[in-house]
This record gives structure tokens, sequence and C-alpha cells, in this order.
């Protein structure tokens, strides 16, 4: 999990695809900057009916997509530019999570639910 320096708040390890990038790109991407690097196992979900809030008062519809992986190498680091910490907790540990989007997506994945789309 990451607690996001942006909302103070845990979450998945996450972010804005670039240009040319395919969804499991950007997330085998944005867990590398965690310093681990995975193998993508299958889809969770897409979890797309979702509204955000940010710091600076801008607003989006955002859009996950949420897989289920296994680490294949590197080590975690303390921070980075975006999160203020990263760890791992087990499932029935699991802090809040920062927005809606993100617990329906651990509760999918805790009752091993594949598959989804909201």
């Amino acid at each position: 999990m990451q607690r996001r320096r942006d909302k103070d708040a845990w979450g998945f390890p996450g972010g804005a695809m670039e240009i040319g990038e395919s969804a499991d790109e950007t997330a085998k991407r944005e867990v590398e900057e965690t310093g681990l690097r995975i193998n993508i196992e299958e889809l969770i979900g897409i979890y797309s009916k979702y509204f955000d809030e940010y710091p600076n008062g801008d607003q989006a519809q955002s859009i996950a997509f949420v897989y289920k992986g296994n680490i294949s190498g590197g080590e975690i680091i303390k921070e980075n530019e975006e999160s203020t910490e990263l760890k791992f907790f087990n499932k029935d540990e699991v802090p809040e999570l920062f927005n809606q989007q993100h617990n329906d997506a651990f509760n999918d994945f805790v009752n091993k639910r594949t598959g989804v789309y909201r």
C-alpha cells in the first residue's frame, strides 16, 4: 500500500497512463516506482464510475484497472515523490483507504472476484 503524499491517506500504487502505454504496462511502471517489479496474473476489475477531487481543487472521473500480481524482484523503498510511506499489510489489517474506488477494488480482491466492471 502507498500512503499518498497529496492526501496523506492509504491506497494502492497507481497513476496516469502515458501516451501509447497499455493498462498493464502502466500498472507495472507505477509499481516499479515503489522499488518492486511485478508479473501480472489477472485483471481483478475496471473501476470507472468514480469521481475524485485533488488537493488543488481539480476534479476528475478516475478509471482504475486493478490487477492481481506477484513480485518478481526489487526491494520496496521507504518513500518516493508521490508517497510518504510504502508498506505491506495483512488483508485484515489494511487501514482505511482514501476513496471508494480503492475500497471496492480491495473488497473484490479479498472476495476473490475477477472480471469486475464498476
